[in-house]
């Protein structure tokens, strides 16, 4: 099971970090990603992190998000600076071990707007 916390309102420009706890002892062993939705929109991948701590972003994520991981509370985190009305999404947290072993978080709304 995966819970995310800490979305919410933000001003352009402010930063937000996004947690996501997981329940389990194998958190270490998946891959931990963040995805978004924006409304009327397809999901979107924004970061993922691998159990060797291996990152990648998209492309509009690289230079303000940041992932990371602490494997001793089963928590991922997104940090997200300098927001832009435009990064208003629902958020989610991903948990991916192969096809079939593929979970997700419920999701946590971002609003950025001024």
């Amino acid at each position: 099971q995966l819970v995310e916390s800490g979305g919410g309102l933000a001003q352009p420009g402010e930063s937000l970090r996004l947690s996501c706890a997981a329940s389990g002892d194998l958190f270490k062993f998946y891959e931990m990603n963040w995805y978004r939705q924006i409304e009327g929109n397809e999901r979107d991948l924004v970061a993922k992190i691998t159990p060797g701590r291996d990152t990648r972003y998209a492309e509009f994520a690289r230079a303000r998000f940041t992932i990371s991981r602490d494997n001793t509370k089963n928590i991922v985190y997104l940090q997200m600076n300098n927001l832009k009305p435009e990064d208003t999404a629902v958020y989610y947290c991903n948990a991916y071990r192969g096809a079939n072993d593929d979970v997700w978080g419920q999701g946590t709304q971002v609003t950025v707007s001024s």
